[in-house]
């Protein structure tokens, strides 16, 4: 693979206050052939005034939106426009260490069948504690950042996970066309699920390569402790269970996702985002007819055996996983 392959797809709304950075770490990087492009998602910060100027070091280009589209619909006219063979979707408040990109091009390298990569993410204020390792898929619909909130040990390699966290991630451009990008009824959140579900069933895999380090912010856009990840997550994760579960699985796991939804029906309220939780829900079931259509085009073009799609889900009791969060 020639790393003049590669271009970095960054897409950023409001980010006045991370992208500088998030630029001058990709001017720091050991492998140097990519080129860089800005999707600018309508921001009304003046982030991207004079932004090629301001790196002359960097091959960027700019393409700004009249106004907000979505963070996947951002990211597929991206891909569209892109000339790299492979894309390394960065967001503007992911910082990526020196190495990151070189780990991503070795690893790739290493493994050219796997279409997908993910990073090992660092929370920005305290590097020493994760901010995920690629992403977990549990029978009952929920998915989740592994090991998010964990202490970081010392990078453990590559090993496969379900999907990658698009906040940081190395994916072969046409597999991402091909499996039709993200969804852009999404808006943002659970996209990145979604897609690692279509591409497993089309046989693809994912792989952690836990040298490639990024420093996350995490939500400097919608704002942490907002609506927006609880609204858009807990929408969105009901549309990629019932359109990317294979039947068989769909008919397992059913019972389980209902005793999700119903144990955080009982437990949003108490937090006082009830009424989020149950818009989220509400709009789920209001566009389920078409996302049951689109089920039908899946499911048809599955290509690897119900058991190995099986074999990719977390095996963790949501109950273990909900107390270390709560604990984290």
């Amino acid at each position: 693979m020639s790393t003049t392959a590669i271009t970095v797809l960054i897409v950023t709304w409001n980010s006045a206050q991370t992208l500088p950075r998030c630029l001058a770490c990709l001017q720091e990087q050991t492998c140097r052939d990519f080129d860089v492009m800005v999707v600018d998602n309508g921001s009304t910060d003046g982030g991207t005034t004079g932004l090629a100027q301001a790196h002359p070091g960097l091959p960027l280009t700019l393409h700004s939106l009249a106004h907000n589209q979505g963070f996947a619909a951002a990211n597929n006219l991206g891909a569209g426009l892109a000339g790299g063979e492979w894309l390394a979707l960065l967001n503007a408040d992911a910082f990526p260490e020196p190495g990151w990109l070189a780990s991503l091009v070795d690893a790739a390298r290493r493994d050219p069948d796997c279409p997908w990569f993910a990073s090992r993410l660092l929370r920005a204020d305290t590097p020493g504690v994760l901010d995920g390792e690629g992403d977990a898929v549990h029978p009952s619909g929920l998915a989740w950042r592994r090991n998010h909130g964990r202490q970081a040990g010392a990078p453990g390699g590559v090993q496969e996970v379900f999907s990658a966290c698009a906040a940081a991630c190395f994916i072969r451009r046409q597999a991402f066309l091909d499996a039709g990008g993200f969804d852009e009824a999404y808006f943002a959140y659970h996209e990145d699920v979604d897609l690692g579900f279509r591409l497993r069933l089309r046989g693809g895999r994912c792989l952690l390569v836990s040298e490639a380090a990024v420093r996350h912010v995490g939500s400097a856009s919608s704002g942490a402790g907002s609506d927006l990840p609880l609204y858009h997550g807990h929408r969105n994760l009901v549309w990629t269970f019932f359109k990317d579960m294979p039947t068989a699985l769909l008919v397992l796991y059913l019972p389980a996702h209902l005793a999700m939804t119903l144990a955080y029906l009982c437990y949003f309220p108490l937090i006082g985002k009830g009424g989020t939780f149950l818009r989220a829900k509400r709009d789920a079931l209001r566009r389920l007819p078409e996302v049951l259509r689109q089920r039908r085009l899946i499911q048809g073009g599955r290509r690897v055996p119900v058991r190995q799609v099986q074999r990719a889900l977390s095996r963790t009791w949501l109950l273990k996983h909900w107390a270390e969060r709560l604990a984290g």
